[in-house]
């Protein structure tokens, strides 16, 4: 017998092709959770599309007028939100983010402490301690604005991007999924690639459900606290809360942190509604998300709180978002292929049954 045989060949570059795949997945996976994050904005802009394209006069068979229609429906709303709770916002985004070099560079050398302290009334050792220390850590705080300017570029840079992949999902979406069948399967498991494509496509959908679900919740529950705590903008506050429920972790933190920071500036009671936000964050990760997502996607809560904390600690935020669809998908291909393997084996054993009374 000759070495290497052909079996242990095939295993080789089967291994090989798999670490290939790893690895290009593994360089580009900025990329690839961008389009994931473009594939989760469809689904949750596709409601809307199908709504209006419902309920047009004109158009029906076209969905390209009314993706646009939905876009510039969020667009104003995004839009009215932004100017009632913060407006000039992005002429200080911009402002900010130019003035970030120098940030950093004043920092780095010390000068800010001087520009404090004089403001501050400090003492000169005060200030000269203060110095001192921002020049001992020069490298980690440049380091650490870097890094935040860095990410801060990435994610506007997603963020302009997401919303124009989408379209050519909402636009192509099924074309495109019927394509990726027609390439992968063959004749004789087509059918049921297209129905695993179609149980993908369902879950997909719950998940959006789902997070819909929590946001409307997140609406309620910060209107109504608000609302009893008599703290202005109520409606924009609430509206602010449940879309920021889509951003896992940073999104809680910005609505909680706008929410705080507009009842200082306006005199009302912002510890307690520190608290109850405190108390909602609690409800929301340990109780109602679990049981939410477990409903929605057929996974048991404790498996859920597992499944966020380990996509957490793998993949930051993007794991947290992605962790509950990915699981959800395995378990669809999961139940999908031993189903398949047992109607394979039940059909196996049916054609011996047969074949065992046809000799008799």
């Amino acid at each position: 017998m000759s070495f290497p045989d052909r079996r242990t060949v095939n295993v080789l570059l089967t291994a090989l092709l798999f670490a290939a795949v790893l690895a290009v997945a593994y360089i580009a996976r900025v990329v690839l959770v961008i389009f994931c994050f473009s594939i989760l904005f469809a689904y949750l802009i596709d409601p809307i599309v199908r709504f209006l394209q419902r309920h047009s006069l004109f158009f029906r068979n076209l969905r390209g007028p009314h993706v646009a229609e939905a876009y510039l429906v969020l667009l104003i709303l995004v839009a009215l939100l932004v100017y009632t709770l913060a407006p000039g916002s992005l002429g200080r985004t911009g402002k900010f983010l130019r003035e970030l070099p120098a940030l950093s560079d004043r920092l780095a050398s010390g000068e800010i402490a001087t520009e404090i302290g004089h403001n501050y009334g400090w003492d000169d050792d005060r200030t000269l301690r203060a110095k001192t220390f921002l020049v001992q850590h020069r490298s980690s705080i440049q380091n650490l604005i870097g890094g935040f300017a860095q990410f801060a570029t990435t994610a506007l840079g997603a963020l302009a991007v997401i919303p124009i992949l989408a379209i050519f999902f909402l636009s192509d979406g099924q074309k495109l999924a019927d394509r990726v069948v027609r390439l992968i399967a063959r004749n004789n498991n087509y059918e049921r690639i297209r129905s695993l494509a179609d149980e993908l496509n369902v879950m997909l959908h719950h998940y959006i459900r789902a997070k819909v679900i929590l946001g409307a919740l997140s609406f309620a529950y910060a209107s109504l606290a608000l609302l009893i705590l008599r703290v202005p903008h109520v409606m924009a506050l609430g509206i602010l809360a449940g879309c920021l429920e889509f951003i896992p972790i940073a999104g809680w933190m910005i609505a909680a942190a706008t929410m705080v920071s507009v009842g200082v500036i306006t005199h009302s009671h912002w510890i307690w509604i520190a608290s109850l936000l405190g108390i909602w964050r609690i409800v929301m990760d340990y109780w109602l998300a679990p049981r939410v997502f477990g409903h929605e996607l057929e996974i048991h809560p404790l498996v859920a709180i597992l499944t966020l904390m380990i996509g957490g600690a793998i993949g930051g935020l993007a794991g947290v978002y992605l962790s509950l669809p990915i699981a959800a998908v395995i378990r669809v291909v999961c139940t999908k292929l031993s189903h398949s393997s047992a109607q394979q084996v039940a059909g196996e054993a049916a054609s011996s049954l047969a074949a065992s009374r046809a000799a008799d």
